[in-house]
Order: C-alpha cells, then sequence, then structure tokens
C-alpha cells in the first residue's frame, strides 16, 4: 500500500507510529552535537518468491552495537529486539518492494555532549529502487579534505557527526563538477569515498585497500570480497592504494549498501577503461544482485525473509 510520505510508520523507541507523530527534544544532544549512530540496511523484493529479503541483517545490527559501544552509549536493545522491530515496521507498511531501511540509534532528552543516555531509536523504510545496470561510470576527484582517522573520530563508527568528513569531500567534489569524491588517509594513500569503498582493478587483480586505512569496516565490502574470491574465482588483495594508481588502473568502483555497486570511469580528469564500465565490475554487479535479492541459494545464509508467510 502507498502511503503519502508524511503517513508512512515508523518504528520509534519501541511503538510503530505515523512519521509526522514522531518527536524527538530538539535540545537533546543528538539534535545537537550529531550524538547518534546509525545503520541502513537494504531490503530487496524477490517476485518468483514473493518474499522480501533484508540482506545481512544480523551484520548490520551487530556493527550498530560496535558503534553503540566505542561511542560509550547505553546499550538498551537486544539484536533481536532490533531485528524484529524492522521486521514489524516493514509490515506495518506493507512493503513489496526494494527498500532502504534507516535505524539509528540517539541520545535523547535535556543533556550535553558527554550525555550517554537517555536512549531512543528509530527503524524508517523507505522505497529505494535497485541498480538495474551500470550504464553510465561516476567522474570522480581526489579531495583536499583528509578522511578521518581512529586518531580522531574513528571511521569504525557509524556516527552521524563523522559524516560531515564526507559531506565537505562530496560538496567540493560537486561544485566543482564531478559526480564524487575519493579521500586518501593520513598516510597520504586511497581511503574510501563519501559514504562508500573502493575498489581497482590491475592486470585482472580486484584491490581495496584494508580496514585499517581510516575506511569504514563496510559489510558490502566484504560482500564483494567473498563474492570475487570465491564465486568468481577473481584474484583479491587487501593492500595500500597509491592516488596515480587511480590515474592507471584498468577498472574502479565504489560500493555501499545504499549506492550498491558504482562504476568509477574517471579520476581526476583521467580515463579509467577509456571511459567504459569494465567487465569485472560487471560480473560482481550481476553476482551482487543476485545475492541481495534471494535469485541463488548460494547465498541463503545472508537473507532474513520479512514475510515468512503471504
Amino acid at each position: 500500500m502507498k502511503r503519502p510520505i508524511e503517513k508512512r510508520l515508523i518504528w520509534l523507541n519501541g511503538e510503530i507510529v505515523p512519521l509526522d507523530q514522531a518527536r524527538i527534544n530538539i535540545l537533546s544532544p543528538t539534535s545537537q552535537f550529531g550524538a547518534n549512530v546509525f545503520e541502513g540496511i537494504r531490503c530487496y523484493w524477490n517476485e518468483e518468491n514473493k518474499q522480501l529479503y533484508a540482506f545481512r541483517l544480523r551484520e548490520h545490527f551487530h556493527r550498530l552495537k560496535n558503534s553503540m559501544k566505542i561511542f560509550r552509549m547505553e546499550d538498551k536493545y537486544s539484536i533481536e529486539e532490533m531485528q524484529q522491530g524492522l521486521i514489524d515496521v516493514i509490515k506495518a507498511n506493507e512493503y513489496k518492494e526494494d527498500i532502504a531501511v534507516r535505524q539509528t540509534v540517539f541520545i535523547d532528552g535535556f543533556g550535553s555532549w558527554m550525555s550517554k543516555g537517555p536512549l531512543g531509536m528509530f527503524i524508517a523504510p523507505i522505497p529505494k529502487p535497485r541498480t538495474s545496470s551500470l550504464t553510465k561510470g561516476l567522474r570522480c576527484a581526489v579531495s583536499s579534505w583528509e578522511r578521518i582517522s581512529d586518531k580522531n573520530l574513528s571511521p569504525r563508527v557509524k556516527v552521524g557527526a563523522n559524516y560531515i568528513n564526507s559531506r565537505m569531500a562530496q560538496m567540493e567534489a560537486l561544485e566543482n563538477g564531478y559526480d564524487s569524491a575519493i579521500l586518501m588517509n593520513s598516510q597520504g594513500k586511497i581511503s574510501e569515498g563519501p559514504g562508500s569503498c573502493l575498489f581497482i582493478v590491475r592486470d585482472g587483480l580486484l584491490i581495496t585497500p584494508t580496514v585499517t586505512s581510516s575506511i569504514l569496516e563496510s559489510i558490502t565490502r566484504e560482500t564483494i570480497i567473498k563474492i570475487a574470491r570465491e564465486v568468481l574465482n577473481i584474484e583479491t588483495i587487501e593492500r595500500d592504494i597509491d592516488r596515480t594508481e587511480l590515474y592507471i588502473c584498468d577498472e574502479a568502483f565504489l560500493c555501499g549498501s545504499a549506492m550498491e555497486i558504482a562504476s568509477v570511469t574517471n579520476v581526476d580528469g583521467y580515463t579509467v577503461n577509456n571511459s567504459e564500465v569494465g567487465d569485472i565490475t560487471v560480473q560482481i554487479h550481476k553476482e551482487y544482485l543476485k545475492a541481495v535479492a534471494g535469485q541463488s541459494s548460494e547465498y541463503n545464509k545472508w537473507l532474513t525473509p520479512v514475510y515468512v508467510e503471504l
């Protein structure tokens, strides 16, 4: 059932309420200081099975709990409670299409930037179609902004305030006529994009920065590595990447739960693969969509069905 955006239902602190009735304190630490951690989970509709599958649900909630721990927040909800909340609110909205689900844990009430609670949480699903094909590559610029590191605001934590770093890099890229940014870390090596991880291909080898290169411990990145190694038999390594490698690589792409996989065909004005989407990128994208949408039993361990009985 299609609902107007203001009548969409969300899960807030254990209750399902219309979006226009969801309230938090405007003087809360989450409003004033960005004191929140979050996850974005994708769910994909499989028409043949008449089923909506949440992709790698437990892994996302496990990472959310890790973010809460590092951010020194109160621990109020179990993974099972959060998982059930997600399923309940999707069912309440009667979604039978591809969606994205935002779950945010925040510090509410009257507090300071040092407050650990009181804790609030919302789970908000919205329609979001999958990328059915890779028809156009991104033009990217290596940003003048350095990626945050574990010495200051750890990129391992999906905290809202961290995304100011991504915002500055992405807005700089857009203002300069590019589609997206690529950030370097404090060691002068390639880190990741704004809200996305990076892969390149050189001589048939799939390469991505290590998890200690000031990147998010990305679930999509881990999924792609497993698909490449175990299904497509593509040799994959994790190592430092130099800036100039982006100018001479055979293929490049960004990835994340929201963007899925997006080919990069130009970096700083240097064309990648003659501005065409590469073959390995296409292979990985095709297999990734099979995995997330329940089109191969090989990936069933990553899927949580929302509608047990339809």
